[in-house]
């Protein structure tokens, strides 16, 4: 198990591979507790400086995986958290809210889904009403589904909900929440090296991993005159819940594998890029995709 992330280590052997002797396979939207190794959220491994002192900041897919890794990350870094997620992810939701208030900070649950633009506006809407603005809002939640049959294996549902999910909602979020974001706020959105490496089987996630990546740097143009940072975050492949609940079993052995460092990150890894374009220590970044790869290059 990995220390905390000012401690030197080895980068290729700080965490385990997956196990290929578990059976992995969840359904979507799957959950952490069946997955071996169990995924660092930074639980034990996360060490906060104050970073964030009295932020607010909504997290959507803030019940597990990366998302739950920036909500203890932000809390402590001295942030109140609004987590967005699924209904049916309310269990994990409800232990990430417990984490952040084991840090000392406030954590509101919005269950429901992003597709529609009604619940992002309530979103948008309950974040200022508990917290009288809007710091810090990051745009994490995604869906995927796998398909090996390529573009014949998408169906338009499958199509309308990865699209609605992964740019609409960001779209409906961002606009919702910039009138209430002040001088210094910041915009985090979730892009991916499928953006920049697409695979075959995630054509539809890949298109709007793209889509967010040029979303990023127009809106940071929009709103640079606002004081208003926007930026990005590009994971490569993280150990996290939609990987099991998403993909064939054989493809979630060896997940993560292809890439230099010859394994996949761990949510916690993620945390510290953003929280680092939360704070005032980025305040001259706006409009950066910034790799957390494992090596891979974007192209």
């Amino acid at each position: 198990m990995a220390e905390d992330q000012y401690t030197p280590q080895d980068p290729r052997n700080q965490y385990p591979t997956p196990d290929q002797q578990a059976g992995q396979e969840q359904e979507h939207p799957g959950g952490g507790g069946g997955m071996r190794p169990s995924p660092d959220h930074g639980e034990r491994t996360y060490r906060g400086s104050g970073r964030l002192t009295g932020r607010k900041a909504v997290i959507t897919g803030g019940d597990s995986g990366i998302g739950r890794a920036v909500a203890i990350a932000f809390a402590r870094e001295g942030a109140d958290v609004l987590l967005s997620y699924l209904e049916e992810e309310q269990q994990d939701a409800e232990r990430t809210a417990e984490l952040v208030r084991e840090a000392g900070r406030s954590a509101v649950c919005v269950p429901g889904d992003i597709r529609s633009e009604e619940h992002c506006l309530r979103i948008v809407d309950r974040a200022v009403s508990e917290f009288g603005r809007i710091d810090v809002l990051v745009n994490n939640a995604a869906y995927q589904m796998s398909r090996d049959e390529g573009i014949l294996g998408i169906s338009t549902e499958q199509f309308d909900r990865v699209l609605k999910t992964n740019l609409y909602a960001l779209f409906w979020l961002c606009k919702a929440a910039v009138p209430h974001m002040k001088p210094g706020a910041s915009i985090i959105n979730t892009s991916s090296i499928q953006a920049s490496q697409p695979s075959p089987e995630l054509l539809d996630y890949a298109t709007t991993k793209g889509g967010i990546v040029t979303f990023t740097k127009a809106l940071a143009q929009d709103l640079a005159d606002k004081g208003i940072r926007v930026n990005s975050v590009a994971p490569g492949p993280v150990w996290t819940p939609l990987i099991p609940a998403t993909m064939p079993e054989e493809k979630v052995d060896s997940f993560g594998g292809q890439t230099p460092m010859g394994r996949a990150a761990q949510p916690a890894e993620l945390a510290a890029p953003f929280v680092f374009f939360a704070s005032q220590e980025s305040s001259y970044v706006t409009g950066e995709v910034l790799a957390v790869t494992g090596g891979q290059p974007l192209t």
